[in-house]
């Protein structure tokens, strides 16, 4: 890898390219489940009152959600390990006062990554409260519950060392700072 990536500066720019890819993708997910969750009301209504089910495709629709979600959670945590392992190496006067610009912006994308993640935490309720009855056909919800769990980890580790950063980054300018 380039070495100039692992700068501080350069890190926070990597940080603050993958929230974004995350919270995409997180966005599109969501979409995706609550698409799913309408889908799945319809079936549930349709077999409340005996009418066959039209939406035979649905089963495998979201199986392959759940497969398809799993992969990229895995990927999003193989690139994320080793990003905040480089973090975590660096020292507090790493982070020096001219960063603090871009770390506040690494933390307010690090708080809109969270706020994705909390829709499709809302998604997955919703989702969970429609198929709380629904035995049909085989779901892998615990595939998507996994993912769900996952996710708000994997957010809260990065939101956590976002404010890491720039509590950091604050602290040296402070420093620095004429009183």
């Amino acid at each position: 890898m380039n070495e100039e990536k692992w700068t501080p500066a350069g890190l926070l720019d990597e940080i603050f390219a993958q929230c974004e890819t995350l919270r995409g993708q997180v966005s599109c997910a969501r979409g995706e489940l609550a698409e799913l969750n309408r889908r799945l009301e319809q079936i549930v209504q349709q077999l409340r009152k005996n009418i066959e089910v039209r939406d035979s495709a649905f089963a495998d629709n979201f199986n392959g959600f759940c497969q398809q979600l799993r992969k990229q959670l895995d990927a999003q945590d193989a690139l994320w390990q080793p990003l905040r392992a480089r973090v975590r190496a660096c020292k507090p006067q790493d982070w020096s006062d001219d960063l603090g610009l871009l770390a506040k912006g690494v933390n307010m994308r690090a708080k809109v990554l969270s706020r994705a993640c909390d829709e499709f935490t809302t998604a997955y309720n919703n989702f969970s409260h429609t198929y709380k009855n629904f035995t049909a056909a085989k779901l892998n919800v615990w595939l998507l519950t996994s993912c769900q769990n996952d996710l708000e980890s994997l957010t809260g580790k990065i939101l956590f060392l976002a404010r890491e950063i720039a509590k950091q980054t604050e602290e040296n300018r402070g420093k620095n700072v004429a009183r």
